[in-house]
């Protein structure tokens, strides 16, 4: 995948950093297909709490709903990208 961020990548990366008030990666950073959960080595090495953060986040920007009871969790918090792509689709649909 492209390690090139979209305007919405860039946008999500930044809410990420900021929320989660990391320091050891910049939003510039963040590549968009990269695993946010797991190890540093393979992405962010986030954890279910970080998610729940990002969740609230998510809601107070945009107004879209991350529910923690959401069987397409996985797939949503699986990178940058695809969290940017839900929340694109979410935004659109309202």
């Amino acid at each position: 995948m492209s390690a090139a961020q979209t305007a919405a990548e860039r946008e999500m990366a930044d809410l990420i950093v900021t929320a989660l008030n990391i320091e050891h990666v910049t939003a510039d950073k963040i590549v968009p297909g990269a695993p946010m959960f797991g190890s540093h080595a393979e992405g962010l090495g986030l954890d279910s709490i970080d998610a729940l953060e990002i969740a609230l986040a998510v809601s107070e920007r945009y107004g879209v709903q991350l529910r923690a009871d959401d069987a397409n969790n996985k797939q949503v918090f699986s990178s940058l990208r695809s969290l940017t792509e839900f929340v694109t689709r979410q935004k659109r649909a309202a």
